[in-house]
């Protein structure tokens, strides 16, 4: 059983971070030529455990403490009120973080990125150091946080979310068609210039590919519109390679928590994942993790992909944090 933790009224401390990072494991003389941005926040009086909070796909780090919003869909201040410091990552090549090419963005390169944040934030190289770091995604973001999990073998926990082994391939064309060139987006266009491999979402298409069919929130879908940001065309493809075709997660050998939308039209439904319930996503997701991972899993009910906007998103995050206590600690 999940149980939620008691919150802190005090509110975290929050600093900007800028670290060096490289996309790939090994950088050449050891030079970390990409900076990956995050938003460090450490609750009063400390915590020597931290969440590192990847976003998806055309979102940035605002996913997780969505502006002007009400702060029950803020997963940060959740975890930061159960007693848990939060690192929330741009993904390199979106946010804060720097842009390079896209053709040499991948889930893989990304998982390189996240382990050199992941390594600086253990050491204290960069921030205060702690001494268990939770990888926390969601959707692209889950499969780079398998993927580094698997890997490196370098975090404490797992938190999945909007991710599952299996696409939906009767629902998931409304997310598929509302990607297009951000060079023809008015606004990424000024980011990206002409590089052709990096995509956003086409204007007013973020409910019908994130949030259906959930209940459709004006402030929410306003929300979400002005913070969507970049994606790399390469991200997608070997998310799917490795995330979906390879069984790569059973490398994971620390515990992991997937936690999904009922209604998810990526990955739940007819001939994908049965998100109904906890059980039957859990049934279905046990064969991909080893009995290390001690595999838990969460559904909120009524929502689509995108968990964290949903009305009773505080049900997620009370999850997240019941985990967290149980399997991890403080």
């Amino acid at each position: 059983m999940l149980i939620p933790v008691q919150a802190s009224a005090v509110e975290a401390a929050c600093q900007d971070l800028n670290i060096p990072v490289s996309l790939v494991d090994v950088p050449l003389l050891g030079l970390k030529d990409q900076t990956m941005y995050g938003r460090l926040c450490v609750p009063p009086g400390g915590s020597r455990t931290l969440q590192v909070l990847v976003p998806g796909g055309t979102c940035k780090s605002d996913y997780y403490d969505p502006p002007d919003l009400s702060e029950t869909r803020s997963f940060r201040k959740a975890v930061n009120k159960a007693g848990y410091a939060t690192l929330s990552v741009d993904r390199v090549g979106s946010g804060r973080s720097s842009k390079p090419p896209a053709a040499l963005l991948s889930a893989s390169a990304q998982a390189n990125a996240v382990h050199h944040a992941i390594q600086a934030m253990r050491t204290g190289t960069v921030g205060p150091g702690f001494d268990k770091i939770v990888l926390v995604g969601h959707s692209l973001g889950s499969a780079t946080a398998l993927i580094e999990a698997a890997t490196f073998r370098d975090v404490d926990g797992v938190v999945i979310t909007g991710f599952t082994h299996r696409i939906a391939p009767l629902t998931v064309t409304p997310t598929l068609v509302a990607l297009g060139p951000a060079m023809l987006d008015e606004k990424m266009s000024k980011i990206v210039g002409l590089d052709p491999a990096y995509l956003t979402t086409v204007a007013g298409m973020r409910y019908s590919a994130f949030h259906n069919p959930g209940p459709f929130d004006q402030q929410v879908v306003d929300s979400d519109e002005a913070s969507k940001d970049l994606i790399a065309a390469g991200e997608i493809v070997d998310a799917v390679l490795i995330g979906l075709v390879l069984p790569y997660s059973r490398r994971i050998n620390v515990p992991v928590l997937v936690a999904m939308g009922e209604k998810d039209g990526v990955f739940c439904g007819p001939l994908a994942s049965d998100c109904s319930s906890a059980e039957s996503l859990r049934q279905g997701e046990a064969g991909y993790y080893s009995s290390e991972a001690r595999l838990r899993t969460f559904v909120v009910p009524g929502y689509g992909h995108s968990i964290n906007y949903a009305p009773n998103a505080p049900l997620l995050h009370d999850a997240v944090t019941g985990w967290m206590t149980e399997m991890v600690g403080r």
